[in-house]
């Protein structure tokens, strides 16, 4: 697609300075060419940008005296690069149509802009409104709902009876309403607890590729308006995710952990369950969360990575804090000891 920085202002704002260039593509600007544009999201990359070969930049306005390219200035030169990349990279259309080796239950309700595609299972009662897509080898339970515009990729699987809101994307091989791990103990053997929950999926929520999220024990499992969840993620049942928050890869939460609203988990975290997590707390990567968070702050329970050697010898050592614990009180009682006699002999 070819558009001028005019025309892109005309669309998404900001303010032109410089000559008004015709771009085909955004790039990074390391690896920009001309006809491109690109974007500059901080000064650590002031460097990338004195190199850069890109036609066009999209800067804030205390960075715009770094380039003399023609630039767009504007308040959130990251936050305007998602919404110019999409204008220049306009999603997939699909075309109103279900595939002759679909399997449609009768009863299901299909409006007619929907694009179902090849091998597709979907079952009794299902419910799927204008323009939602469901790619090739997916299967929707009995009684599923999915709201306008929502996509559903190829090989993905929604068991009965969960609720997916509109502008949704559930990506390959996520699986949604699974049962979840529940199991009580009996006579040193394991009784399986039916899974008699659901999963219910708010508006504007993206599901990563191979992600889980469990149907709810008995109350259901709820993901919140405008969540994102990466690849690869366990979502345990009961869990509640909050409006807004965002999920890296290969994040385990146990089930009937509450995570606040505007949260940002990172990469690997693990969560505890029955846990609760405040709104707007951000959880580091590889960080393991073994009681609930009140207050919103950033929380890390990692070590510092170092030659595996150091490691060694720093483990060593922490074997050791105990003992040490212990010696330095008895230092510390004999210390106290020792100043209150000396104070006692002053006074004598």
């Amino acid at each position: 697609m070819k558009l001028s920085l005019s025309e892109i202002i005309q669309k998404l704002g900001g303010r032109l300075e410089g000559e008004d260039v015709v771009v085909t593509k955004l790039s990074s600007l390391a690896n920009a060419a001309s006809g491109d544009i690109s974007f500059l999201s901080g000064r650590k990359y002031a460097s990338d940008l004195k190199k850069t070969s890109a036609s066009a930049i999209v800067i804030s306005e205390p960075d715009k005296s770094l380039t003399t390219i023609p630039k767009i200035i504007v308040d959130n030169p990251y936050a305007y690069f998602a919404q110019l990349s999409s204008l220049l990279n306009p999603p997939t259309s699909y075309k109103p149509s279900i595939h002759p080796s679909a399997a449609v239950a009768t009863s299901a309700k299909i409006h007619p802009s929907c694009h179902i595609g090849a091998n597709v299972v979907i079952g009794e009662g299902v419910n799927l409104d204008e323009a939602v897509v469901v790619g090739a080898n997916s299967v929707i339970g009995d009684n599923v709902q999915i709201g306008e515009k929502s996509i559903i990729d190829a090989n993905c699987t929604i068991y009965y009876g969960c609720k997916i809101g509109k502008n949704c994307h559930v990506f390959s091989g996520a699986v949604i309403g699974a049962d979840g791990f529940g199991y009580a103990p009996q006579d040193n053997q394991w009784v399986k607890i039916p899974q008699i929950g659901r999963v219910i999926i708010a508006d504007n929520v993206d599901i990563g590729a191979n992600t889980s999220i469990d149907r709810g024990a008995l109350d259901d499992t709820i993901i919140g308006t405008g969540v994102k969840l990466d690849n690869q993620i366990q979502i345990g049942h009961n869990c509640v995710i909050g409006d807004h928050t965002v999920i890296a890869g290969c994040v385990g939460i146990a089930g009937s952990a509450k995570i606040g609203k505007h949260c940002r988990i990172g990469g690997a975290a693990m969560i505890l369950g029955h846990l609760e997590v405040a709104d707007g707390v951000t959880i580091s990567p590889g960080t393991m969360i073994t009681r609930s968070i009140h207050q919103q702050d950033t929380y890390t329970a990692l070590m510092p990575f170092m030659q595996h050697n150091e490691w060694l010898k720093l483990a060593a050592n922490i074997r050791k804090l105990s003992d040490l614990s212990d010696k330095v009180k008895i230092l510390e009682k004999q210390l106290a000891l020792a100043q209150a006699k000396v104070k006692s002999e002053k006074k004598e």
